[in-house]
């Protein structure tokens, strides 16, 4: 795995992780947000676009929750 695929699975987990912490009501909204992800398991390789994808969808979804906050 490459150093890029790394940071962005670590950011991924932190915000997943802020989430869990800091915005429980949004949880219910994690799963959604995982079935973007690809679910082909004959080639489970996700692409680095996709992890950016999904790392953005949840910066988005933060931004957007604290801004009604």
């Amino acid at each position: 795995m490459e150093q890029k695929e790394l940071n962005i699975l670590n950011e991924i987990s932190n915000l997943t992780r802020t989430i869990e912490e800091e915005y429980p009501e949004l949880e219910k909204y994690l799963d959604e947000s995982r079935s973007t992800l690809p679910k082909d398991n004959a080639n489970p390789k996700v692409s680095i676009k996709e992890l950016q994808n999904y790392r953005d969808s949840l910066q988005n979804m933060i931004a957007k929750y604290r801004e009604k906050g």
